[in-house]
């Protein structure tokens, strides 16, 4: 399609039946992949979605594997390069997965932009828009795309789609010259609009007249669909250099990507520019077309406030009329939990992601680097951020510890949660906080194979401002070039791996269990003599080893849930519980435990700072306790 106009409205809507949308998004466990790193289809030894075993060409990987591809020099740069390029992920490659992702216990399925990229450039990660009417032929067909929705939900699951408003693909050069070298370069933003000298034709040459329309034929042209080539359809202000000030934030361009136009005015009372009506319509279509059950929105920072109000509203309102009344709108909203909370509430935001205090109290919470109080402040009723209920975080935000950018690890370093001693250890730990605490739980791909993300050796020959380092947290779940582990050529779609059977039992529960989803959350007291209770705090430099228990809490019902941030030795613990629903001498049986011979397994309450119960939990590990 050429034009927002050739959308064939008409025999789109005649599809009577849409997937309809969860009852309850705080019931999810969402996984997030990227297209390119997951999976090419061609592994062998997976399960398909009725549990059959599929051959395929690439063996799966084993511990002796861990290095293969950085046994040289050349090997480390060969391996480092293939992470910054196309691996060869598909659509049809996540499709074969289903199974995987049904048996470990997820619900929703994240996946990253599927439209088209600029052709001949590397941005496998797809956040370069260039057509927003195609799939990128990288991934697959639109077919492809829609057939993998289908799927999805024949399985159970829904689909969140990663869209972007704010940019487009760097689709033109600005007229910038160095006057040393006569080179063109991307200005920074300084509150002026900047010269254009032409649209990149198909091989990135900047040879075609802005903003003149380009010609039909010419797809790998500009960017499209045509109307995107109008007149003030981009701010043409540079990049922003202060990520902070603003309008620099909203009006510069993210690095060399393309800021667009999204309209004016207060947010009350805003008007959507004619850029931003064309890509709410074009993501319209692919909510028609695909079927698809939500969006993460990327940037939000870096939109209007108004746009995005405009864009939730006509999504929300649309999606209405397919039958989809919880359509899901997830913002990518990097910053403080303040902040938001305030963005969410101003623009109809269904969810926030991406909250650095939430994702670093957790990690730090695990790994002992932190009071865990301050991870569970973040959800208590709060002056901070003026609301009155547990029940608003539990619906609004979806929590991680591990995704493909870890911005509040700045950009010159990147590593996942494993990529240290403790946090391999503790990878289990992590994820069962991330799944039993408030919020919806996601899930970033690999974590469940205990993927360690980190760079091989102390030399990266690329400099951190060409986000490169990036790559290292995005290995490909099926190896090819450029594996998890230092590996290639071995893919990871092992269901007898511990984390991925641990994680499946722990997802089982949390889904059968209203309090684990829902449920009020208290951070509890411990007591080792049962005696003296107190919080659990990290002392002096090093890193806190500890029980660290909660609890969830709905109507009458308690679940106590516990881990060990102590990677070498069991702990013991008195856990404080509600006196106000148990009687000494009540029963909690163990649910679920890292140990399988404690599993079934009763404590009775006692009189101990009102009421407690004895909880053991193994090194690292983790113990859900239910009446």
């Amino acid at each position: 399609m050429i034009s927002i106009n050739d959308i064939p409205w008409v025999q789109l809507l005649k599809q009577n039946h849409y997937h309809a949308s969860p009852r309850d998004w705080s019931d999810q466990v969402i996984y997030f992949l990227l297209i390119d790193r997951f999976s090419d289809g061609n592994e062998d030894g997976y399960k398909d979605v009725a549990g059959q075993i599929i051959h395929g060409t690439t063996q799966r990987f084993s511990p002796g594997d861990a290095g293969n591809a950085v046994q040289t020099q050349a090997d480390i740069q060969n391996w480092q390069s293939a992470g910054a390029q196309w691996l060869g992920g598909t659509l049809k490659g996540i499709q074969s997965k289903i199974g995987y992702l049904k048996r470990l216990g997820v619900t929703s399925l994240w996946i990253s932009p599927v439209l088209r990229q600029r052709p001949g450039v590397d941005d496998y990660h797809g956040y370069g828009t260039q057509n927003f009417l195609e799939v990128d032929p990288h991934f697959g067909t639109a077919q492809d795309f829609k057939d993998l929705v289908d799927a999805a939900h024949a399985a159970g699951l829904n689909v969140i789609l990663d869209v972007i408003l704010n940019h487009s693909a760097d689709v033109f050069q600005y007229d910038t010259v160095d006057p040393n070298t006569g080179r063109f370069y991307e200005p920074m933003w300084n509150g002026d609009t900047f010269p254009v000298a032409g649209w990149r034709d198909g091989s990135g040459v900047p040879s075609l007249p802005f903003p003149t329309p380009v010609n039909p034929a010419d797809t790998d042209a500009a960017v499209w669909p045509k109307e995107l080539q109008a007149d003030g359809v981009f701010t043409r202000k540079g990049k922003i250099g202060n990520w902070d000030h603003v309008p620099e934030t909203t009006e510069g361009d993210f690095e060399g990507l393309k800021d667009i136009h999204q309209g004016t005015g207060p947010v009350d009372d805003y008007t959507p520019s004619a850029a931003m009506q064309v890509l709410t319509e074009a993501y319209q279509y692919w909510i028609a077309y695909a079927d698809v059950d939500g969006f993460r929105v990327d940037t939000v920072k870096h939109m209007d406030r108004g746009a995005m109000r405009y864009f939730a509203s006509a999504i929300h309102e649309f999606s209405q009329t397919l039958g989809k009344d919880s359509f899901l709108l997830v913002g990518e909203i990097t910053g403080s939990r303040e902040d938001a909370v305030e963005i969410r509430d101003e623009t109809g935001l269904d969810a926030a992601l991406g909250l650095a205090d939430v994702q670093g109290q957790m990690v730090d919470t695990v790994k002992g680097w932190t009071n865990p109080q301050n991870y569970f402040d973040l959800f208590r009723n709060s002056y901070q951020v003026d609301k009155a209920s547990h029940t608003w975080f539990r619906n609004h935000v979806v929590t991680n510890f591990d995704d493909h950018d870890l911005v509040r690890m700045g950009r010159s370093y990147k590593a996942r949660f494993a990529s240290d001693q403790e946090g391999s250890a503790l990878e289990l730990a992590v994820l069962a906080m991330n799944a039993t605490t408030l919020g919806i739980p996601c899930i970033y791909y690999g974590s469940e194979q205990r993927f360690d993300g980190k760079f091989p050796t102390a030399a990266d020959p690329h400099p951190a401002t060409d986000f490169k380092a990036d790559r290292y947290i995005r290995e490909a779940m099926f190896g090819g070039n450029f594996g998890s582990f230092r590996s290639r050529g071995r893919h990871f779609f092992d269901e007898s791996a511990e984390v991925y059977m641990q994680l499946a039992n722990i997802l089982a529960i949390r889904r059968n269990d209203l309090a684990l989803r829902r449920g009020r959350q208290y951070l509890r007291p411990i007591s080792e003599d049962g005696i003296s209770f107190w919080y659990p705090t990290r002392i002096g430099p090093g890193r806190m080893t500890s029980v660290v228990a909660w609890s969830r809490i709905i109507a009458n019902r308690e679940v106590v849930c516990a881990m060990n941030t102590d990677v070498v030795s069991r702990r013991a613990a008195w856990v404080t519980i509600d006196a106000g629903l148990h009687s000494i001498g009540d029963k909690f049986q163990c649910a679920y435990s890292t140990e399988q011979g404690q599993q079934g397994s009763e404590v009775a309450a006692e009189g101990r700072n009102g009421l407690a119960i004895s909880i053991d939990v193994g090194p690292a590990g983790f113990v859900i306790m239910a009446p």
